[in-house]
């Protein structure tokens, strides 16, 4: 079994396919970030809207993001067109524990493809790497992403922890675990 970063996989079945950007997939990029549909439900500081060019969020993200360990962020594509990302986060090596996440295009939402995504992401962590412990973090208020973890096997541990999710309030945030 291999470490969580000792590479950026290639994570697919079917036509959903989860891989590292590409430069050409800035544009993509460009107009998700630009969304504010999709961070609704989000923490305000993802590593893709810290910049104003894609290009440049693309180069950070399989650059030093991946290299210090902080994120793994995988495009999502589905049937070969851009839908969003994939992260792993808040890696702890020594507890074989990460953390997951999912954002998608506004108009892939409620089409069943955050749960195809999600299962995609456990089954690889549980086949390909040495992660035994997969963890997540959702706003309380979002239902949908909440069912998708249930489906997935998720538990919830803690329910409206009051968290820095970087807006003016704390953010209410439900805890899970599988």
């Amino acid at each position: 079994m291999m470490k969580l970063f000792d590479e950026m996989p290639v994570i697919g079945r079917g036509e959903v396919v989860l891989r590292p950007l590409k430069p050409s997939d800035a544009k993509d990029l460009q107009a998700f970030a630009a969304d504010d549909r999709i961070y609704k439900y989000l923490p305000t500081y993802l590593a893709e809207r810290k910049f104003s060019d894609a290009g440049e969020a693309i180069d950070y993200i399989n650059g030093p993001l991946f290299e210090q360990k902080e994120s793994l962020i995988l495009g999502v594509f589905d049937d070969g067109k851009f839908a969003g990302l994939a992260e792993f986060y808040s890696y702890k090596e020594k507890m074989r524990k990460v953390s997951i996440g999912i954002r998608l295009s506004y108009e892939r939402w409620g089409k069943g493809l955050a749960g195809w995504v999600v299962a995609l992401m456990v089954d690889y962590l549980h086949s390909h790497t040495n992660i035994e412990i997969i963890t997540a973090s959702t706003m309380s208020e979002n239902i949908p992403v909440k069912k998708v973890l249930s489906k997935n096997g998720f538990t919830m541990t803690a329910g409206n922890v009051s968290e820095d999710w970087g807006y003016k309030k704390p953010t209410l945030a439900d805890k899970w675990f599988r």
